[in-house]
């Protein structure tokens, strides 16, 4: 392969433009990272091989290239500066702009991108990557960033240790060890590799696409697939004409894909080769001229379009796409939350893009540039000035990053040591839910806990430990209320359920009750065989609820208490889902009687889900951050129906404790905070201290229906 082609220098400029125009405007993926990804696989590991076969030995020099340090460090001044002073204005630019409540998680985004696993952090959130809006993370396009600096890593420890066993080998070797065998035994491995790789990305989209769309193990097809066209590049003649013509056919691919691939959902699988395989066309039709002319004769000339590409202002724009790409994303996401906006409009967009365009630039000829060595200039006053400037940039970098660091970790401590008391709450100045229940008044204080804290106000299973989460199969007992009451009741369940521990705590001890908690993260007991959870396939949870329910029934609780209804899947309202019922029967089969709790609203608003505490936090009011009630509740609670055919089923609805009245005002609502109390710690999950103030309705409502449990 050549060692240098400005026409793929332009390639890069219209990969990251389309990148950029597509996250501003259009809220879509392009496929301008796959063309990157192609790109920096075709280029690294074409370099290896250059460096390990040599241009035109006829022999290997094996072990020639034992010393990985020199190509690593290289590696590492291209990339760190530019990186590192991104993620120093993310994290000045989150202390001004951001609420609190955000921070840690930015924080700890920040060093996952400066170590270079983000992909992986995003991953295990499974955090999709789709159109931007002030609620995104400002550092979720440095998944990509990570993905290729583990492939380098990997690469060059793979060719490094290639090399060793050439060394150690070398006497046997050496009469075989012409390029062209050692090339095919790299090609194949990397075919192979290449192929496993596509496989997996293939079999994992019916898993769990979220997880995928990131994973490194999935998407290494993609720089391979570049690489073994460095390593195989076709050699044949061919008239100019076809190469124009596949140049442009694969452009084309190239600028259209993003609006006929949904690439969230289909890359990195079998879609994905279309602007892969387009990269690769494009890589061909401009190499395939140098690489066949005849001896005697000059390069053959690049076709045409290859020769547009390799025009004055795509390659200017190709030479800062790396930063570009660094900034044009947190730019974005930081301006959106300043506005208060989900979308930029055209004129915003263009102004976005220019001052990326400009902070890339003042990045690449101030912090890339200098940083990444060579003597500098000749003469000797300018090149003693040039390496001053470039140890002052290295040594601020150096210490702004330290100081960032420990900040980080500071504030992840700080927020992490959070105790949420509000056991002692004053109800006569924080009624709670009793504002909307009995009419309390409601004084003008600030709520509690704040924004901040009540993101720590956990029901006491979470605390205690008794919560099993999305991994954990077991069945973690826990005991609350009375501890040797005369009765028991079974709280079983997801989160939604578990929810209520912190009132029927307090009813058990009221009433001498027992309370036993069977409780899974997002695992509401259902008879669903392929449950998901966030929409990705959780079939543990059904293994585990079918033990659970065995488990109940063979500790013969006098009650169960559960959640009853959900969110409508594909209306407003909500419902119960026909899953449900079967486990109902299956407890009230064996007389147990049910408490069926209504789930609360879900925040939420025309633009989507709520995360109350960031919402209020970010400057939101209790009406601002309010969901309507119209929106996530029937007039009528569902379960009664349920109730209507099953006497042991007693349904319980404080609907009214957390959403203003049907019929009390025009159109109500289900607000943030309510008697000075913050009712949501999370995106959908009640406050512990807002249950404890819902705590004497559940309790009558549990009274009414079996008069042991309740006043």
């Amino acid at each position: 392969m050549p060692a240098h082609r400005t026409d793929l220098d332009g390639l890069r400029g219209l990969a990251i433009m389309l990148v950029a125009c597509f996250h501003i405007w259009f809220g879509r993926v392009s496929g301008g990272v796959d063309v990157f990804l192609a790109l920096s696989g075709y280029f690294f590991l074409g370099s290896l091989l250059r460096h390990a076969i040599g241009a035109h030995a006829p022999r290997v020099s094996l072990g020639a290239t034992l010393n990985p340090w020199p190509r690593l460090s290289r590696l590492l001044r291209r990339l760190l500066p530019a990186l590192f002073t991104m993620l120093l204005a993310v994290t000045v630019l989150t202390v001004l702009i951001f609420p609190q409540t955000r921070w840690v998680n930015v924080g700890r985004e920040v060093i996952a991108s400066a170590l270079y696993y983000q992909n992986w952090y995003l991953a295990w959130n499974s955090q999709d990557y789709l159109a931007a809006s002030s609620a995104n993370s400002p550092l979720q396009h440095v998944w990509s960033m990570a993905v290729q600096g583990q492939f380098f890593l990997v690469t060059l420890v793979t060719a490094l240790a290639l090399a060793g066993l050439l060394k150690v080998g070398a006497r046997v070797l050496a009469p075989r060890a012409r390029p062209t065998v050692i090339r095919t035994i790299i090609g194949a491995t990397v075919l192979a590799v290449a192929a496993a790789s596509f496989a997996w990305a293939q079999h994992r989209m019916a898993i769990n696409q979220p997880f995928n769309y990131f994973d490194t193990f999935a998407r290494v097809w993609e720089p391979l697939a570049g690489g073994l066209l460095a390593i195989w590049l076709p050699t044949m003649r061919v008239h100019r004409m076809v190469r124009n013509v596949v140049t442009v056919a694969a452009l084309a691919l190239i600028v259209s894909c993003g609006w006929w691939i949904d690439g969230v959902d289909e890359y990195p699988g079998p879609m994905a080769l279309v602007p892969v395989g387009a990269t690769l066309a494009i890589i061909w039709a401009g190499a395939v001229a140098q690489e066949t002319s005849r001896p005697g004769e000059g390069p053959r000339p690049m076709p045409e379009v290859n020769r547009l590409l390799a025009g004055r202002w795509p390659v200017w724009v190709g030479s800062i796409a790396y930063s570009l790409y660094l900034w044009h994303w947190p730019l974005l996401i930081f301006y959106l939350s300043w506005r208060g906006a989900d979308e930029a409009g055209v004129l915003e967009g263009v102004g976005l893009l220019a001052v990326s365009i400009a902070l890339a630039w003042l990045t690449k000829r101030y912090v890339e540039d200098p940083l990444r060595g060579g003597a500098g200039p000749r003469h000797a006053s300018r090149r003693v000035a040039w390496l001053s400037y470039r140890a002052v940039v290295s040594a601020v970098l150096v210490l702004l990053t330290m100081v960032a660091g420990v900040g980080i970790k500071a504030w992840e401590h700080h927020v992490s040591a959070t105790v949420v008391d509000t056991r002692d709450l004053d109800p006569a100045v924080y009624p709670g839910a009793r504002a909307f229940l009995h009419g309390v008044p409601v004084p003008a204080v600030a709520p509690q806990p704040s924004p901040l804290k009540v993101l720590h106000d956990y029901p006491e299973t979470s605390t205690d430990g008794f919560m099993s989460d999305f991994t954990d199969g077991e069945i973690h007992v826990g005991t609350y209320g009375a501890p040797n009451g005369s009765k028991t009741i079974a709280l079983v369940g997801g989160s939604h359920s578990e929810m209520w521990i912190t009132a029927l705590n307090i009813i058990g001890k009221r009433n001498d009750f027992t309370v036993k908690t069977y409780l899974k993260m997002g695992c509401p007991l259902s008879t669903d065989p392929e449950p998901k959870q966030r929409g990705v396939p959780y079939p543990q949870c059904y293994e585990w609820g079918q033990r659970v329910v065995k488990r109940v029934l063979e500790d013969r609780p006098d009650a169960v208490f559960t959640t009853s209804t959900r969110p409508h899947d594909t209306a407003f309202g909500d419902w119960v889902p026909p899953d449900y019922l079967p486990i109902f029967d299956t407890f009230l089969d064996a007389g147990i009687p049910i408490f069926g709790m209504r789930d609360t609203p879900w925040p939420h608003n025309s633009h989507g889900g709520i995360d109350t505490p960031t919402c209020l936090a970010d400057g939101g009011s209790a009406t601002d951050c309010a969901t309507r009630r119209v929106s996530a509740l029937l007039d009528v609670d569902p379960a009664r129906a349920v109730a209507a055919t099953r006497p042991l089923f007693h349904p319980l609805d404080v609907s009214d404790g957390v959403c203003q009245r049907p019929g009390s005002v025009p159109d109500p609502l289900c607000p943030a905070i309510i008697g000075n109390i913050i009712v949501y710690k999370d995106w959908h999950h009640l406050s512990a201290t807002y249950v404890r103030s819902l705590t004497d309705e559940v309790e009558r409502q549990m009274g009414l229906a079996l008069d042991w449990a309740g006043r």
